[in-house]
C-alpha cells in the first residue's frame, strides 16, 4: 500500500483559476482528467514525484452528485468555499480493507478527453463524510496512472491535518502512517470549534523552494 494522490476540492465556477493557480505555485501542469460519471464529479490532474498526483476535482449538474458519498462529499466541500478533501492511498489488493471496513469496494471509472478509460475500485468514502481526515482506499484495475500524465517536478512534504483524538488513536494512524516514512505528517488537535477537521495544509518540495498550499 502506498499514498497514491491528495484531492483538492474547486467549484464548477473556479476550477480553471484553481487548476492554474496550484498548477502556479507547484511548477507543473495540470491535464484534463475527465468526467466521473458515476459520482457526477470531474477532475483534472498534475504528476508528482514518486508516483503520486494531485487531483482538483468539482461536482457537477448531475443526479450522480447528490447519490452518492464521493460526490456528497466533494459537493459539501465545494459548498464551504473549496480546499483540500482528501488523502487516498492506493493497494493491489483491497481485499482486506474491506474486510476492515465490512463491506464491497465500488467501482469508479473515467474516460479521459483522448478516450482512454481508467478503472478502479474504492472504499472508504462514506467514513470520509463523517471523518473528514481519514483517507480512502483504492486499488487501480488499469495500467494508466495518472502520476504519468505529464512532467512531474515536485514532490510532497508535508501534510498538515486538523483531528480529533479519536482519530489519531484509529488504526489508519497506527497502521497506515507507517507506510509513509518520507512524508510527514502533522497531527494538530481540533480546537476551534469554527474550523472543520482535515487536511488544512500541504507542503511540497518544488524547484522553486518549499511551496504551502492551503
Amino acid at each position: 500500500m502506498r499514498l497514491d494522490h491528495v484531492s483538492y476540492v474547486a467549484s464548477h465556477d473556479q476550477i480553471s483559476d484553481v487548476v492554474q493557480r496550484i498548477g502556479s505555485q507547484i511548477g507543473t501542469a495540470f491535464v484534463d482528467g475527465g468526467i466521473h460519471p458515476r459520482f457526477g464529479t470531474r477532475n483534472f490532474t498534475a504528476p508528482l514525484l514518486n508516483g503520486q498526483y494531485i487531483e482538483v476535482v468539482c461536482p457537477l449538474d448531475h443526479p450522480a452528485t447528490e447519490q452518492t458519498p464521493f460526490g456528497k462529499a466533494v459537493t459539501r466541500k465545494a459548498n464551504e468555499g473549496g480546499g483540500w478533501l482528501t488523502w487516498v492511498f492506493s493497494t493491489e489488493d483491497i481485499a482486506p480493507i474491506e474486510e476492515r471496513f465490512g463491506r464491497k469496494a465500488v467501482e469508479g471509472h473515467r474516460r479521459r478527453p483522448d478516450g482512454r478509460e481508467l478503472n478502479w475500485k474504492q472504499i472508504g468514502v462514506i467514513e470520509l463524510l463523517d471523518s473528514a481526515e481519514s483517507p480512502f482506499f483504492i486499488e487501480w484495475l488499469t495500467d494508466q496512472h495518472p502520476s504519468n500524465d505529464g512532467n512531474a517536478s515536485a514532490s510532497i512534504h508535508e501534510l498538515r491535518i486538523l483531528t480529533t483524538l479519536a482519530a489519531t488513536e484509529s488504526w489508519i494512524r497506527k497502521e497506515i502512517l507507517e507506510i509513509i516514512p518520507d512524508i510527514k505528517i502533522v497531527w494538530e488537535e481540533l480546537s476551534d470549534v469554527n474550523n472543520s477537521n482535515g487536511i488544512d495544509s500541504i507542503s511540497f518540495l518544488t524547484p522553486s523552494g518549499l511551496v504551502i498550499i492551503n
